[in-house]
């Protein structure tokens, strides 16, 4: 009864929560049963449209069978904060439930978000990430106008092929990543499994064009820059990146370029996700840094799946064929995401002992 009442978004979104929950040690059914007071613990999801599907399904009940024949739950399932709602609903969540939307840096910039809220002292739990559910004919017939989506043959291995010489185009996904956030004191207190540090984020704006990147890679730049500096480390303190590359031309060039400016030609390996997962848009940021806490904690960096052969003017060392071992000098672990419109957020994740 519940997820009848839930778009595919918020689905995917309370189920990754109730798995984070768990792994995180917290009892089955929420804040209340895990002793926890309900205003001390948050939610921040990162969410594009939500689910698509609830709308154009609404419509289309209302042109075949009239006003009657729309459900009165399509506009409460139609707002992409419905995924945090749904979330604080299943977990009995009071603190705040915020849903933040910056097109494909949503799931990354939400994560920053409840950083910050932990460090200001807003709360001492947080769940965040983000969810969704694009996939309708709609939205692939307009991606595919932009001439975004690959058009490789899934038979022949990943259609995604990010960096590679012969990338055309992502892959479109659907799904959620969430991780719980909590703040040290509170962690080690209760004794928690601790995979790593949410040392910092960054933000930045291309103000360049409505979808494509800014060429130059200078706003993407800026928000690595900001990301290190806020997790008070140095570029060289840089052991990992997971990044954004979407697979697509432009857009993966933009981004290397910005780390080789910022890198400084410093030997940092380099894994994209999106020939594993496809592009989850607003849920992408969450997923991938899911990703990364996983690649710090195991000390082990996946391979990009899908790059045959990296294009030459990529200039990174992308992680392919198989995993490698992550270095041991260093601490910081990157994760990208960048959007539409010029969003970019990017996550410094950093290795505890």
């Amino acid at each position: 009864q519940a997820a009848r009442r839930m778009n595919r978004a918020a689905q995917f979104a309370v189920l990754a929560a109730r798995e984070a929950w768990a792994d995180a040690g917290y009892a089955v059914g929420g804040t209340r049963e895990s002793g926890l007071d309900p205003e001390r613990v948050g939610v921040s999801l990162g969410a594009i449209l939500g689910d698509a599907s609830v709308l154009v399904g609404g419509d289309r009940k209302l042109r075949e069978r009239g006003p009657r024949g729309v459900s009165p739950l399509t506009t409460p399932m139609t707002v992409p904060s419905q995924a945090a709602s749904q979330v604080s609903l299943d977990l009995h969540i009071t603190g705040e439930a915020r849903t933040v939307t910056s097109a494909c840096a949503s799931g990354t910039e939400a994560i920053g978000q409840a950083v910050d809220r932990i460090r200001y002292g807003r709360v001492d739990v947080a769940l965040a990430g983000g969810a969704e559910a694009v996939i309708t004919p709609a939205i692939m017939a307009s991606f595919a106008a932009m001439r975004a989506l690959a058009e490789g043959d899934p038979s022949e291995g990943s259609p995604s092929r990010p960096f590679a010489k012969d990338r055309d185009g992502f892959v479109n996904g659907e799904g959620a990543g969430v991780l719980v956030l909590e703040s040290e004191e509170h962690a080690r207190a209760r004794g928690a499994r601790i995979y790593c540090e949410a040392a910092g984020w960054g933000l930045s704006a291309d103000a360049y064009h409505v979808a494509a990147p800014d060429p130059s890679g200078d706003g993407i730049a800026l928000a690595l820059r900001r990301a290190v500096g806020d997790a008070g480390g140095e570029v060289a303190d840089v052991v990992h990146v997971n990044a954004h590359a979407t697979a697509t031309v432009e857009g993966d060039l933009a981004e290397a370029r910005a780390l080789r400016g910022v890198l400084g030609g410093q030997d940092v390996p380099v894994t994209a996700l999106k020939g594993h997962l496809g592009h989850l848009q607003g849920a992408a940021g969450g997923v991938e840094a899911v990703a990364a806490v996983l690649t710090l904690h195991h000390g082990v960096v996946p391979p990009t799946v899908g790059c045959e052969e990296v294009d030459d003017e990529v200039g990174l060392d992308v992680v392919r064929d198989g995993p490698r071992a992550l270095p041991n000098s260093g601490d910081l672990v990157l994760s990208n995401s960048f959007g539409f419109g010029g969003h970019n957020a990017v996550l410094a994740l950093r290795r505890v002992s």
